[in-house]
């Protein structure tokens, strides 16, 4: 299929039919990551009731380790074969993944499953970089606001979606409504997406780099997860957490000496493109990495001693939350308008602000259905805001020869650094559990003090967005401006 044609041909800055449609089918793939996460973190209190296990946490964080751990590949490979042929491929890997967790009967398998699954992680940054090559520079911004506005409508009918599968068909039901969900997503990529025409000549991939970035991501967050169990000073503990760390350190230093590095890390060597990926990894990864804490405390049931949990259907979940789903949207489409003129550091740090406002009062009221919707408003306008600005602000802050990378770099630090503040939030949370059955469950003075640690990343990312430098706008990058302010 050819390029889409220039500007001067689909009406400027407004989107053709065509284009609109290529924008509507990277959309899918890409807000299909958000739907997983949600379906996921929904279904995680059925899956730990029905195979008796106190290892939840697994559920989603090796989904996550295996994104982090081939992000670098991806993209590197992206780059000499081509995105779309590249998002095909991990769409089909993760359709696999899915298959198997669907048909799991034991909980190895559903996390060998769900770890093949996470093959698929890389697709979002794929899809934004592609925009890059796919539409005119006037109508890059357009399209990646649209494609990023995506996420008001997962967030509107994704609970209501997964109330329905989890209360008529458990987390089966969750599990196949991924495998329909990603069939489609590589449907529209195989009919749709034409072939992305950026390529870079062939060269030997730093392979052992990639191993020591996703070696050293999962020993330290392994080692993190077991340091309430083992003790924060025990040598396993303390093995696993400094190995990681050293591990990573060792990628950094190879691949910056290696003649064919997975990652140009010498553009982390400007202001606006370090500062830029702290901040929007940091904040990102607090809204993600924290949102267990609502859905365990929502779906786990109320055993006197035992678990604080409010025991409310998937269904009824969905109910109260559709007034932050409403606002998610029009905050998300309204910031994602503005931002054509806007310091797009400004929502980002808003949401930030907001995010840290929304966890504090939800600590002291979070326990009838009209505590959480008054609240739950107040995340839901924090969220609008900074996953609008996210994808515009990296775009703001490399050329457009830099964003494949700059979008599989900041990919993966967020991933990293979710997947680190999701496991710290189990191990706040299991200080305050207890099991039974073979299931953990959690008081609530866990959840309170979970919601603190979020409060306090939230204000942590929010000093980062002072680092960040003036950048171009959104409508100077769409007028074709080569380079960002420095």
């Amino acid at each position: 299929m050819p390029r889409p044609a220039p500007a001067a041909e689909t009406g400027g800055t407004g989107l053709g039919t065509r284009l609109a449609l290529i924008a509507l089918a990277l959309m899918w793939p890409t807000q299909l990551l958000s739907l997983a996460g949600m379906l996921g973190g929904n279904a995680q209190a059925s899956v730990a009731q029905h195979f008796h296990t106190t290892e939840i946490s697994w559920f989603i964080l090796v989904n996550a380790l295996v994104a982090t751990v081939v992000t670098p590949f991806v993209v590197k490979l992206a780059d000499f074969y081509g995105k779309r042929n590249a998002m095909i491929a991990i769409t089909a890997l993760g359709l696999i993944g899915d298959m198997v967790a669907a048909l799991a009967t034991d909980y190895t398998t559903l996390l060998i499953g769900r770890g093949i699954a996470g093959f698929y992680g890389p697709i979002s940054a794929l899809a934004y970089a592609s925009v890059r090559e796919l539409f005119p520079p006037k109508q890059v911004g357009t399209a990646s606001g649209m494609i990023g506005s995506g996420i008001a409508f997962v967030a509107l009918g994704g609970p209501f979606l997964t109330g329905w599968l989890l209360d008529s068909y458990s987390f089966r039901g969750v599990l196949w409504a991924l495998v329909v969900a990603t069939a489609i997503g590589l449907v529209l990529l195989l009919t749709v997406v034409p072939e992305t025409p950026h390529r870079v000549a062939r060269t030997k991939v730093n392979w052992l780099g990639g191993a020591l970035l996703g070696g050293g991501a999962a020993a330290a967050t392994y080692g993190i997860g077991k340091g309430g169990e083992w003790g924060w000073t025990d040598t396993d503990t303390l093995g696993f957490v400094l190995g990681g760390i050293a591990a990573v350190i060792l990628f950094v230093v190879t691949d910056l000496r290696a003649a064919h590095p997975l990652f140009d890390l010498t553009m982390m060597s400007r202001r606006p493109v370090w500062a830029v990926f702290l901040a929007t990894g940091l904040i990102s990864a607090t809204i993600y990495g924290t949102g267990i804490i609502s859905q365990l405390l929502v779906l786990f049931p109320k055993i006197p001693t035992i678990s604080d949990g409010l025991g409310m259907t998937a269904t009824h979940f969905a109910i109260i939350g559709i007034p932050a789903s409403i606002l998610i949207l029009l905050v998300g489409f309204g910031t994602g308008v503005a931002l054509r003129k806007v310091d797009s550091r400004l929502p980002l740090g808003l949401g930030a602000l907001l995010a840290a406002a929304g966890f504090l009062l939800q600590r002291q009221w979070h326990y009838t259905d009209m505590q959480l919707i008054l609240l739950g408003t107040v995340s839901a306008v924090a969220m609008g805001l900074i996953v609008a600005s996210v994808p515009v602000l990296i775009i703001e802050a490399v050329s457009p020869e830099e964003q494949a990378t700059a979008n599989g770099l900041q990919a993966m630090i967020q991933g990293v650094l979710t997947t680190v503040i999701t496991q710290l939030v189990y191990v706040i949370l299991a200080q305050d559990g207890a099991v039974m059955q073979g299931t953990r469950f959690y008081l609530d003075a866990g959840y309170k003090n979970a919601m603190l640690f979020a409060a306090g990343l939230a204000l942590l990312g929010l000093l980062s967005v002072a680092l960040v430098p003036r950048l171009r706008t959104a409508q100077d990058v769409e007028a074709g401006e080569a380079a960002p302010v420095s």
